[in-house]
């Protein structure tokens, strides 16, 4: 009876041991798990911050007849074009200010699409041009109406310097 009462108390020892055994990997497993949730939670939370933060690059070409606007990222790389052609098939329309609208809110949509929350805006006019046309101010203000950040706003208007001869001669052009 000895030896059947030893056996039985290493069985019970063994059984006890076993379940030690198998509760210290489950709590070894649910830490690694705890540790992964964790890592992805992080992981998740970065990439938000990422696509709140993304900036894009709004090349906008303004003349007294045409509208023309460019959505590129930081690196260039054009993401959407819009032109006042492709919201009026009037052309004396292309260059007007509520057709600029239109664009800045076709150029917005594209924008969220990528996840851009804020412009350097490019604002150029025709060479020699003291001023842009009339679009630009009005397609400024309809994106900030999107809810857009505007970080800056450059005037990239190439002016010119001499060049070639005018036309007309010496004297002028005569009527």
């Amino acid at each position: 009876m000895a030896e059947e009462e030893k056996t039985q108390v290493e069985e019970i020892e063994e059984a006890e041991a076993k379940k030690k055994a198998e509760e210290s990997k489950d709590t070894e497993n649910s830490d690694k798990k705890e540790d992964l949730t964790e890592e992805k939670s992080e992981v998740k939370v970065e990439k938000k911050k990422e696509k709140s933060e993304r900036i894009g690059v709004l090349n906008i070409y303004t003349t007294f007849n045409n509208t023309i606007m460019n959505l590129t990222d930081l690196s260039g790389k054009s993401l959407a074009k819009f032109t006042g052609g492709q919201s009026t098939k009037q052309d004396r329309l292309k260059a007007n200010p509520t057709i600029a609208m239109f664009i800045a809110q076709r150029i917005a949509e594209e924008a969220r699409d990528n996840g851009i929350t804020g412009f350097y805006v490019k604002v150029r006019a025709s060479t020699g041009q003291n001023n842009p046309g009339p679009g630009t101010h009005a397609a400024i203000k309809s994106l900030t109406r999107a809810g857009f950040k505007i970080l800056s706003i450059m005037d990239t208007t190439r002016v010119p310097r001499g060049g070639p001869k005018k036309k007309g001669g010496r004297r002028g052009r005569r009527v």
